[in-house]
């Protein structure tokens, strides 16, 4: 029993001497960790967030007609510029039946009314002149013929009213039937004339068309918009969770995918102050005023693209982000710069700016020091970088 412990003892020593020189060995076919340095460079870091939308103008301009009827002319199509006051187009009354008999009517009645005070005026006339011979030979008192000459007067003002009223029923029957009327100059026309001068951006209408005046209970026919082309604005929407680092007055960038190769900067002078549920998310509305300095001509309506500046660093030392590490327990961060031969030391570095891919670094190492590169890579050869 005694000889077999031994011989037990003596196989156990036997495998942990075997195992320990396999290890030995296996440690010195490892191929030993190098790393890669890589160093700081001056760079122009901008921190951004990007807006999707169009640009519009900044104002458009809808021209309605002041009556209803059917268009005869059209003197405009889109992309047209023209001033204030210019022809448009021309509606062709087409009088309502009804309208055009109680207009009618209204004429009857005023002529009739004409008539009798008409009749009244020439009674107290008569009435006056007798009344005035009377007076003049002093058979009458003053007051007897002050209050011949109060009748006659009045009768004379209610004569002139009802011929006055006459002619505002035929104004009346005229602008029923036709549109317009002699004296009334713009207030009852059948010319569409711009209020305001600018780029004509659509014409919905087509000669033939029936067009509804704008009143209080509609909002009537658009004829044309109308818009000032050289004040355009972008227009877009955020997302809730970028909306808080947005504020006015923030620089833009404007990239329109039509015209390549060209930014417009703008400012962000809108933003909305509720959001709008779109597709789960909720969307802030934004607008930005665009400093045209340039003659390039934006359509209305194009997609674009804002690129909000946040902040911005120029001509700074900058490092790639991911080379940065931050202490577990201070959270402060910090990179390992080149000593010697796969030697590093720990730096602590100030950081600035970021976009995402690079950050500022404003303290801790210079432009020459040798950053490691956190990728463990093996040296050239079997199973190295490049085989």
């Amino acid at each position: 029993m005694k000889r077999t412990g031994t011989i037990i003892t003596l196989i156990v020593i036997l495998i942990a001497f075997s195992a320990g020189i396999w290890y030995i060995y296996s440690k010195d076919k490892t191929d030993p960790i190098v790393y890669e340095t890589e160093q700081a460079s001056t760079k122009t870091i901008v921190k951004k967030t990007v807006a999707t939308g169009s640009i519009v103008p900044k104002e458009e301009v809808l021209i309605k007609p002041n009556i209803s009827g059917i268009i005869d002319e059209i003197f405009v199509v889109a992309g047209d510029v023209i001033k204030s006051g210019d022809l448009i187009a021309k509606v062709k009354v087409v009088p309502n039946v009804n309208s055009l008999s109680s207009a009618q009517n209204n004429i009857n009645s005023a002529k009739t009314q004409v008539e009798t005070s008409r009749l009244a005026f020439e009674s107290q006339k008569s009435i006056y002149n007798r009344q005035k011979e009377l007076f003049d030979k002093g058979v009458i008192s003053a007051n007897e013929f002050d209050q011949a000459q109060l009748s006659y007067d009045q009768a004379q003002q209610r004569y002139n009213q009802e011929k006055v009223n006459l002619g505002g029923a035929q104004q009346t029957y005229s602008i029923v039937k036709t549109g317009t009327a002699r004296g009334l100059g713009a207030s009852a026309n059948t010319e569409i004339r711009a209020t305001v001068g600018g780029m004509v951006l659509d014409v919905p209408v087509k000669t033939g068309n029936q067009v509804i005046e704008s009143n209080n209970f509609n909002d009537g026919t658009t004829i044309a918009t109308l818009a000032d082309v050289d004040k355009m604005i972008f227009e877009g929407k955020v997302d809730e969770s970028e909306v808080g680092k947005i504020s006015e007055n923030l620089p833009l960038e404007i990239t329109v995918g039509a015209i390549e190769n060209k930014k417009f900067d703008a400012v962000l002078d809108y933003i909305a102050p509720k959001g709008i549920s779109e597709n789960g998310a909720i969307q802030f509305e934004i607008k930005g005023t665009l400093a045209k300095k340039d003659t390039t001509f934006i359509r209305a309506g194009l997609s674009a693209n804002a690129s909000i500046i946040l902040a911005k660093a120029t001509d700074v030392l900058a490092l790639k982000e991911a080379l940065v590490q931050y202490d577990t327990e201070t959270k402060k961060p910090y990179v390992e710069i080149a000593t010697g031969d796969q030697e590093f030391e720990r730096k602590d570095v100030e950081l600035g700016v970021s976009d995402g891919l690079f950050v500022e670094i404003k303290s801790g190492i210079t432009k020459d020091d040798k950053v490691k590169v956190w990728n463990q890579l093996k040296p050239a050869g079997p199973g190295g970088p490049g085989y």
